[in-house]
């Protein structure tokens, strides 16, 4: 689970939103140092489930924040409310936005779970991290009004 925040501005006290303007993508780009730090993080931290955002612009990440499951079960995450806070800051500083969160599913489903499209709290892609015979594997979707929708993921070697 990712709680929904709010920013403001620090000089105008108006509220900002990572997120305006993003309609349901079709593809997500992203860089092998990418994929493999969001692998590299899933493996860590499994049998628990692990989760973290994404930060870009348009279809394309820029970076992988890798945000603390504070429920550390093998079944159910919700980000650490400070921790996932910190990374909409650091976001917003690199004039970046929320493109996707990624959140692992170490023994299953390799998709959604009806628990992850009640939950879902921003209209972005959801990257789903399964793995069967210890190989790691991602699928993306977009959940919009509890609608899910395949997203191809593309793994770039060049932009």
């Amino acid at each position: 689970m990712i709680e929904k925040v709010t920013l403001c501005d620090r000089k105008t006290h108006q509220s900002k939103d990572l997120f305006s303007g993003i309609s349901m993508l079709k593809v997500l780009k992203l860089k092998p140092e990418h994929w493999q730090a969001m692998r590299r993080h899933v493996s860590s931290q499994a049998p628990l489930e692990a989760c973290g955002l994404l930060a870009g612009k348009g279809n394309s990440v820029k970076s992988v924040l890798r945000v603390r499951n504070a429920e550390q079960s093998p079944v159910r995450f919700r980000m650490d409310a400070q921790e996932q806070y910190n990374a909409f800051e650091w976001i917003d500083a690199q004039g970046l936005g929320l493109v996707g969160i990624f959140h692992s599913h170490p023994s299953g489903p390799e998709t959604v779970s009806p628990t992850d499209v009640a939950e879902a709290a921003y209209e972005v892609v959801h990257v789903i991290w399964s793995r069967r015979n210890q190989i790691w594997t991602a699928r993306g979707f977009w959940i919009e009004k509890e609608q899910v929708t395949e997203v191809d993921l593309q793994v770039m070697t060049e932009e």
